[in-house]
């Protein structure tokens, strides 16, 4: 799984948001600003990761117990494809 192309993750002044180039920005206005768990998350997706590496991720990140780490993968997960910035 991973974002769409033309949705690209920046830092803006210690702020991780994910903006919309090209092609997107005619389909997708505006941005989106990601908390550090979402920025860990989308960086995964840019690897083309699937919700069990994100959660590995979160497991190796945080202290977290691995049904709350799957259900905030799942919630983002299902918050990124509403917006449309994952392929199919």
């Amino acid at each position: 799984m991973k974002p769409k192309d033309g949705f690209l993750l920046r830092e803006v002044d210690g702020t991780s948001i994910v903006v919309a180039t090209g092609d997107a920005a005619t389909e997708f206005s505006g941005l989106i600003t990601l908390n550090q768990t979402g920025t860990l998350l989308w960086r995964c997706l840019e690897q083309d990761a699937t919700e069990d590496d994100m959660v590995a991720k979160l497991l190796g990140k945080y202290d977290i117990d691995e049904e709350s780490a799957r259900r905030d993968v799942k919630a983002f997960v299902a918050r990124a494809k509403d917006a449309g910035l994952l392929e199919e």
